[in-house]
């Protein structure tokens, strides 16, 4: 009963899909009734009563049970009769017995025989199917093609919703079959397939789909487009003729396996390819992440002194294949960017924001756009503008030819429209999963994880320890570089996409990670932060006027102004201890820095050591503490010795004292600011997290899951002390985790985006005939007297027009056109006009009963090409 292309070209067989799938639910007699129908032949209750010589009603019994199984199809003709129909195994009958959910819950070996059905019989004929003749078609999204006077009609979506007058809508079968083998990718079966006309009647007579109006199909359609998905539509009736639109992401698909698996796109592309106008384009990286076959990549668009090739490779259409030119490894083995590299803004990002993106917007005066697309990477850009350690500045090709791009400061520019409550921006939520989240801290890990799930309609709620939220960010910033109104605003957008935060709770001591499970959370991320500060191990650190600088600052945060009359030793060389400094001068001290470091090696920013120097800290380099001086239990100076090397040839920290060579400062106050260490406390208790020595959780890199499954970790409390960025671009990644976690089947890697950027090579590229154009400064308010308010100005928008305009445009995508499919989805990401379709064929598959002939002579053409393709690489 198999039949069709693939059944007559294999030995079927007890270990064959075909048999296993149909052996565990269809009896012999209702066999006996199937094969009376035959393949694809519209035939009533009573035809097949007459063949199997039983009554008509007994026919139709199990002519009824077939339908229910999925072996055949029940609907009604355009003359009004019953009839039944056999479709071919796929798309048609796995398809019909996936969804049918309780028998798949019952059988899981049915998704496992779609899976490998449409892997083990489409390799062998995949590179012999004709130009657009694969079993499933790409249709590419309407508003891609709107206006082209080529395209004809049925390569519209619309053409297929007038057409019809009954829709229904279904779970992804190929999701479904995933989810049950363990494999899912993240994107979820449910509502995502929409059948019009008889498949539509047969899936709702069923009970495989409910009814939709042709509204609510749009509206799906236009949903799926939103989520980065794709359409398709059974290819084996014949032009304009299809009884389904799938909406696909190209990891889980199993149509979509016939590009990206077997490397064959010609047999379902559309007649469109995708073209990039390279002036327009930006490298957002939007297109490249939404391209279901990898066929777009982010390149460089500067002109470089010698052309970066790309690698060569074979292509189906005129060589022999094999499983030798497969991607076995395609959904974990993306790329973002070509060998020749890219923007270095981007890359440096550790959470690869689009900043050339974001700048073009902002010179289009497009505010709310750039805050919407830097809002993709980071929830907290009006944080991150003001205290970024700014890598992508240091990385950003402008400083070749004078100053780098004042990146930041056109960032907090952008991102100070959340301080308005009437251009904040709420992002749109895409999905309503609602199962319950619980994101442990509330620093800028935890913040980011939970902004990132709120938007997928998790129910988050943050534990935080302290009486506020924000962590570190509130409490360990100092509001002269981090006022708190600014955390506020950005945590108030939590708020308003439903995140709960439940403060003055410890989880640990007020509340176990076991007790949450008990009230129904499901996943959990502990983003706590190296909240305490490091001692020295040196005698007299314990007096009473020897303090950890992150203490200091948490006070000075919590409203407390703790008087630091007389000499102050700042012990440290980082960002941290400048703030510590910074903060003592400002409640009445006079400040001494004192680092290991030289001045080149201090891991402070140069920015903020020039800040410091400026308030008259002293920063005394290369020098380490020995010993705390003490009388009565007070300090009264701190002996230090002279330190000569700091790191060793591997880039690791290894002082060297002169012991011979030392000084004593006097000092009536210590604040130390040598690292911070993570509390723990009792948060790990009932679970199997395991540490390093450090203290640091062990973790995986990728996915941020811990020993206990449920668990996961990011930001400083696994990496140790970094910048706030790097928690943020975790706490995304965090979420992505959890999501895919707490869905049942979903794995945690496939069709996962790696983002490994790597940037272009700035001495490769020429940069002389640019102009020289002064980099902008925000400068200072006037102020007398040093306090806590921050005195930085944000740019004009006049200064954002002039310093947007000296970006060089360093990157644009790439498209690959053999492996483009011509979906579309690449052009509704695009906020810039750069990239659209263009038709490049006109190709069209006939109906399935003449595919064996389209295909015989197909093969015969592209033999001739095979042949003369290797005559021509023998003489070159």
């Amino acid at each position: 009963m198999v039949g069709g292309l693939t059944g007559m070209m294999n030995t079927i067989d007890e270990n064959a899909p075909e048999y296993y799938s149909l052996d565990c639910v269809v009896s012999d007699e209702q066999a006996d009734v199937a094969l009376a129908l035959g393949l694809r032949k519209e035939r009533t209750a009573a035809y097949v009563a007459k063949k199997c010589g039983m009554s008509e009603e007994e026919a139709h019994r199990i002519l009824m049970e077939l339908a229910m199984i999925g072996v055949c199809k029940v609907y009604h003709n355009e003359q009004g009769q019953e009839v039944f129909l056999v479709q071919i195994f796929a798309p048609g009958i796995l398809e019909m017995m996936v969804n049918n959910k309780e028998q798949l819950e019952k059988h899981p070996q049915i998704g496992k025989a779609f899976e490998e059905y449409t892997r083990l019989r489409i390799a062998h004929i995949a590179p012999n199917l004709p130009m657009g003749a694969g079993m499933m078609r790409v249709i590419p999204i309407e508003t891609a093609i709107q206006g082209d006077s080529q395209c004809v009609p049925y390569e519209k979506l619309s053409y297929y919703l007038d057409k019809y007058d009954t829709f229904s809508v279904s779970d992804c079968s190929c999701r479904r079959s995933r989810r049950v083998l363990g494999q899912g990718c993240g994107h979820l079966e449910t509502d995502m397939c929409i059948q019009m006309g008889t498949g539509a009647e047969y899936y709702i007579r069923t009970g495989r789909a409910r009814q939709i109006t042709r509204e609510e199909a749009m509206e799906i359609l236009k949903r799926a487009e939103e989520n980065g998905l794709m359409h398709q539509i059974p290819n084996i009736e014949g032009m304009g003729e299809s009884a389904a639109i799938c909406n696909c992401c190209s990891c889980s698909c199993f149509a979509m396996r016939v590009a990206t698996l077997f490397n064959t796109p010609d047999a379902i592309r559309s007649n469109y390819t995708a073209t990039v106008n390279k002036d327009n384009c930006v490298a957002c990286g939007q297109c490249v992440e939404n391209c279901p076959t990898n066929a777009l990549r982010l390149g460089q668009k500067l002109c470089a002194k010698t052309p970066v090739e790309e690698p060569r490779y074979d292509k189906v259409r005129d060589h022999v294949w094999g499983e030798k030119n497969w991607n076995p490894d395609y959904r974990e083995n993306r790329k973002d960017v070509t060998e020749g590299g890219t923007a270095p803004c981007k890359t440096a990002c550790p959470a690869h924001i689009a900043v050339q993106g974001y700048i073009k917007l902002a010179a289009q005066g497009r505010y709310t756009e750039a805050l919407e697309l830097i809002k993709k990477e980071n929830p907290l850009p009006a944080v991150c503008g003001r205290i970024c350690p700014h890598g992508c500045e240091s990385a950003c090709t402008r400083g070749e030819i004078d100053e780098p791009i004042a990146i930041d400061e056109i960032k907090k520019f952008i991102a100070d429209q959340d301080m308005n409550e009437a251009t904040r921006f709420i992002p749109k939520k895409r999905h309503d999963y609602g199962k319950p989240v619980a994101v442990i801290g509330a620093g800028p890990a935890g913040l980011s994880c939970a902004y990132y799930l709120a938007i997928d309609g998790y129910k988050v709620t943050v534990f935080e320890k302290q009486p506020i939220p924000g962590g570190m960010l509130t409490l360990g910033i100092p509001a002269f570089r981090l006022e708190k109104q600014v955390v506020e605003a950005e945590i108030e957008v939590l708020r308003q996409m439903g995140v709960e935060f439940r403060c003055g709770v410890e989880v640990g001591k007020d509340v176990t990670i076991p007790q949450l499970r008990e009230q129904g959370f499901t996943g959990f991320y502990l983003a706590i932060g190296a909240q305490a500060g490091r001692k020295l191990n040196i005698p007299g650190e314990d007096a009473g006027n020897v303090a950890a600088g992150v203490d200091f600052l948490r006070r000075i945060n919590l409203g407390e102004r703790p008087a630091m009359q007389g000499s102050v030793v700042v012990i440290g060389g980082g960002n941290v201890a400048i703030d510590v400094a910074r903060s003592a001068v400002r409640t009445g001290g006079t400040v001494q820095m004192f680092c290991l470091e030289s001045r080149a090696e201090m891991p402070a920013l140069e920015e903020e050591i020039q800040e410091a120097l400026d308030e008259d800290i002293q920063i005394q380099n290369g020098w380490g503490p020995r010993e705390i001086l003490t009388e009565n239990g007070r300090v009264t100076g701190v002996v230090f010795q002279r330190c000569t090397r700091v790191f060793d040839e591997n880039h690791r920290f290894a002082p060297v004292f002169d012991e011979a060579d030392t000084i004593t400062v006097p000092a009536d106050h210590v604040l130390l600011s040598v690292g911070q260490s993570i509390q723990w406390g009792g948060l790990l208790d009932g679970t199997k997290v395991r540490l390093n020595p450090n203290g640091t959780a062990i973790a995986d890199g990728f996915t941020y899951q811990t020993d206990e499954p449920d668990i996961f970790v990011g930001g400083d409390a696994f990496t140790g002390p970094k910048f706030a960025i790097d928690a943020i671009a975790a706490g995304k990644q965090a979420a992505i985790s959890l999501h895919r976690f707490v869905q049942p089947g979903q794995s945690l890697t496939y069709g996962r985006d790696r983002r490994e950027y790597h940037s272009l090579d700035k001495d490769n590229l020429v940069v002389e005939s640019f102009d020289t154009t002064p980099r902008q400064r925000a400068g200072h308010t006037r102020s007398e007297k040093r306090g806590f308010t921050d005195t930085r100005l944000t740019f004009t928008e006049e200064q954002v027009k002039k310093e947007t305009q000296r970006c060089l445009g360093c990157g644009a995508v790439v498209v690959d056109e053999y492996m483009c499919v011509g979906c579309g989805q690449c052009t509704t990401k695009c906020k810039f006009d750069a990239i659209s379709l263009v038709r490049t064929r006109d190709a069209f598959a006939p109906v399935f009963e003449k595919l064996p002939i389209a295909v015989a002579k197909y093969a015969v053409k592209r033999t001739g090409r095979i042949a003369a393709h290797a005559i021509t690489k023998k003489e070159d």
